[in-house]
């Protein structure tokens, strides 16, 4: 689907996506991971690639199965190397905002993926299972 440079636009894809977690029974851990990235790669389509240019348009393909999320998002701007984008969590980049949405996405994410040009994002969770219980301190 495709949606206009405007965060209320990501209301429907982020409904149906939703929507789609609770469909396939997703635990709490899985549906705020992809929640989180979707939401991070969405705002950075508009705000860096669109240029919260209303008249550009971000693209967003998902996929919802029993094992894992996938989610496709491409924008109309002229890309950037997500190589380059500095540690946020280093030295002096701990005080400046750049760069903590796409350390949350690779963060929550199993698989973050740029096209050559970088604007365009491919993300995959495989549905993370339950741990087990810690079996019981008895012994016999």
């Amino acid at each position: 689907m495709q949606v206009s440079s405007n965060p209320q636009a990501l209301e429907q894809p982020r409904q149906w996506l939703l929507k789609e977690l609770k469909k396939f029974d997703y635990g709490e851990d899985d549906v705020f991971a992809v929640h989180l990235a979707f939401q991070e790669a969405f705002y950075n389509a508009i705000r860096h690639g669109n240029k919260m240019d209303l008249e550009k348009k971000v693209q967003i393909d998902c996929l919802v199965s029993p094992d894992r999320v996938e989610i496709s998002m491409a924008d109309a701007g002229s890309g950037f190397d997500p190589d380059a984008v500095p540690d946020c969590r280093v030295g002096e980049n701990l005080y400046k905002t750049e760069g903590r949405g796409l350390l949350l996405m690779r963060s929550y994410m199993d698989v973050v993926e740029f096209n050559d040009i970088g604007n365009a994002v491919r993300m995959v969770r495989h549905r993370h299972k339950a741990k087990a219980p810690a079996a019981s301190g008895r012994r016999r």
